[in-house]
């Protein structure tokens, strides 16, 4: 299992032209590798969804129309609004009015987990699973053991183990967790095999407004 590290920025200029880079790489324009993954993610039919650390978009895209992204990033929120994407800043989304700031079909955290040590990641969880409401999805993904080597602001490794515990320190049910798209082992090779966790909001437990 990889170490804990210190990890690096992610609220930076740096970070956010990082990923535009690495998205706009000539042969992910040539090949498209990332066609499982959208297609994966259109099937589950989240509805409305709540994209947390959407960094510039790449889930965001995929997402049912009247879904949002936020991201404490704004050079990743200004690359995900220059395509058209609905995203805003952490501070942004306190501004927006309740009937677009909760009441949310599902919450994605993907590749989000990975960035902090679990107290952050229990708190960032808490605070917007209130804008989730009761029976929502929670869909978790964090990168497997070769994936994780490939970013320094790593700084956890989060396994289903791990996320299971996360979701049920939350008191949500989890419903499903799995590899994707590979099986369990390619994810000591393959940098690009995921951990994915669904887990569900308790009916009774409201969305505050």
């Amino acid at each position: 299992m990889p170490a804990e590290s210190s990890g690096a920025d992610t609220a930076g200029r740096e970070y956010a032209q990082r990923l535009a880079t690495l998205e706009g790489a000539w042969w992910r324009r040539l090949i498209p590798v990332q066609l499982p993954y959208s297609l994966h993610l259109k099937s589950m039919r989240l509805g409305r969804t709540l994209d947390v650390g959407c960094g510039i978009g790449r889930n965001l895209r995929n997402l049912p129309a009247g879904s949002l992204g936020v991201d404490h990033n704004p050079d990743s929120i200004t690359i995900a609004r220059s395509r058209g994407l609905n995203a805003c800043t952490v501070a942004e989304l306190g501004d927006r009015p309740a009937d677009e700031a909760y009441g949310f079909d599902a919450v994605l955290l993907a590749h989000v987990l990975e960035h902090m040590g679990a107290p952050e990641a229990d708190a960032l969880l808490a605070g917007y699973l209130e804008r989730l409401r009761p029976g929502g999805r929670v869909v978790f993904i964090t990168p497997q053991e070769k994936g994780y080597t490939t970013d320094a602001t790593h700084v956890r490794f989060v396994d289903l183990d791990g996320l299971r515990s996360t979701a049920e320190r939350q008191g949500l049910a989890v419903e499903r967790a799995y590899s994707f798209p590979l099986l369990r082992a390619a994810g000591r090779v393959f940098p690009y095999n995921e951990f994915v966790l669904v887990a569900r909001k308790p009916l009774g437990v409201s969305a505050s407004a």
